[in-house]
């Protein structure tokens, strides 16, 4: 039994909310340390990095960039902090985070709270030297009277201390903000967030949500292709609502954990058809195994990102993930995560 194991029943007398600060807090006190060394076999190139191993932190569980590196020590193969917006910004009335214990998921209304691009980029600058790809998440503030200024504005702040950017549009909690899926909008927004990249900048990847009709994902392909976008995260959370069993299943807000494996799943093979497999996939939604991550990566995610499992399965996730895809690797036969992509699509 696992120390987490024995500490969760007193964590989840905490508010949800109170115990993810808290645990911030107590991460901030632990030391950056070292990255623990990922088996060969899990080295994976996309968008032109290297990546350790293909198991990444998603946004939101870090979202002023105070514990990039901490995240790293636990086995992450990467770290997206965020999502940040140009100004500081308080989010949605509390309560606004929930745990369906239950379900093993979460709903969250949290609105894009965070302490603002500047705020971060300067603890960002300060670890800049230090290994690790840690990727940064953006987005536009609620108020802003022109969305597509705050995200070229975003890119060109983070560009300079970010691994990647991870252009975001598809949160459920900004009103509005999931319009930007849509086409014209789209080509738009990207046409202007890569104008904004400085020359030589970082990757740019689309983060897109569960709730897509067929015509959408075509369109987002097209137009993702056409502006030369580097990848596409699949998926945010959902806004749907399949069987749940706890007593916080009809609070409003996205939904994300073990009932959104199932629907992340099927989006993921909808854009790896969408796209052809010409573009890298990063999937997202209800991974909390090996088991689970492998699915992923053998209909055609290059890389994977989880947070709310580790609500469920505590700081020791990443390296049992990564000692799980190991050996399924070996069981089928794969000498590298690379050649297990796309293997069932």
């Amino acid at each position: 039994m696992s120390i987490y194991t024995l500490a969760r029943p007193l964590l989840f007398t905490l508010d949800a909310e109170r115990a993810h600060r808290a645990t911030i807090r107590m991460l901030r006190l632990k030391p950056a340390g070292t990255r623990p060394e990922s088996d060969p076999r899990l080295h994976t190139r996309v968008a032109g990095l290297d990546f350790p191993n293909p198991v990444g932190l998603a946004a939101g569980f870090d979202k002023d960039a105070q514990v990039p590196d901490q995240m790293l020590g636990l086995g992450f193969g990467f770290v997206e902090v965020g999502t940040l917006t140009p100004f500081p910004q308080a989010g949605n009335p509390r309560p606004r985070l929930f745990r369906l214990v239950e379900d093993s998921a979460v709903i969250n209304r949290l609105g894009f709270n965070n302490g603002g691009q500047a705020a971060a980029h300067e603890r960002l600058l300060r670890r800049n030297a230090r290994p690790g790809i840690v990727g940064v998440n953006i987005g536009a503030n609620k108020d802003a009277a022109d969305r597509i200024a705050d995200y070229a504005n975003g890119v060109q702040v983070m560009a300079g201390v970010a691994r990647y950017l991870t252009i975001n549009v598809s949160s459920p909690n900004t009103p509005g903000l999931r319009t930007l899926q849509d086409k014209s909008a789209l080509d738009d927004l990207l046409a202007a967030v890569m104008a904004a990249r400085p020359a030589g900048g970082p990757p740019v990847f689309l983060k897109v949500a569960p709730d897509l009709e067929p015509g959408d994902i075509d369109d987002i392909a097209e137009v993702t292709a056409t502006r030369r976008i580097d990848g596409l995260i699949v998926s945010n959370t959902t806004l749907g609502r399949p069987a749940l069993h706890s007593r916080h299943a009809g609070e409003s807000g996205g939904l994300s954990g073990a009932p959104l494996k199932d629907l992340a799943m099927q989006r993921l093979i909808d854009f790896r058809s969408a796209t052809g497999g010409a573009m890298p996939l990063i999937a997202a939604g209800g991974i909390a195994s090996a088991e689970d991550a492998y699915a992923r990566i053998r209909a055609g995610a290059s890389l994977i990102q989880l947070y709310s499992a580790l609500v469920y399965e505590g700081p020791g996730l990443a390296r049992r993930i990564n000692r799980g895809l190991v050996k399924l690797l070996e069981r089928d036969g794969f000498g590298s995560i690379g050649e297990a992509v796309g293997s069932q699509s």
